[in-house]
């Protein structure tokens, strides 16, 4: 049974080449794409996916605004906040606002070994 995958961002060049990526692992599938935080909240909650991989800065709600929400709404799937401003985001922050890890887009084998350990414990 594949990994279902909701990417969440802001642009379609990132959604379209990680979901490319994602889809070429065993396992793992994309089952949808938001362009900002309110079509996220949206997408998570009509597609119901394993694993959410959001932008910080987005239109609407950022990163850290939807992580907040889907928690308020008891959503508890794990969120990866895949930025180029990784190193901007507080520990103590992301983690208040439930995202589970923060991985910075300039290291695409950080994301690389966060889904494979993802797949390896699902």
């Amino acid at each position: 049974m594949p990994i279902y995958i909701l990417l969440v961002d802001d642009s379609e060049v990132i959604r379209t080449a990680t979901r490319h990526y994602l889809e070429s692992l065993p396992g793992f599938e994309g089952c949808g794409e938001a362009i900002d935080g309110l079509d996220a909240l949206e997408k998570a909650h009509s597609l119901q996916p394993d694993l959410i991989i959001m932008d910080l800065a987005m239109p609407r709600l950022n990163g850290l605004q939807t992580a907040r929400r889907l928690r308020a709404q008891r959503n508890e799937v794990p969120i990866v906040l895949f930025t180029w401003y990784a190193d901007a985001v507080q520990p103590e922050d992301a983690s208040a606002a439930g995202i589970t890890a923060v991985l910075s887009k300039t290291n695409p084998a950080a994301l690389q070994s966060y889904i494979n350990a993802f797949g390896a414990a699902a």
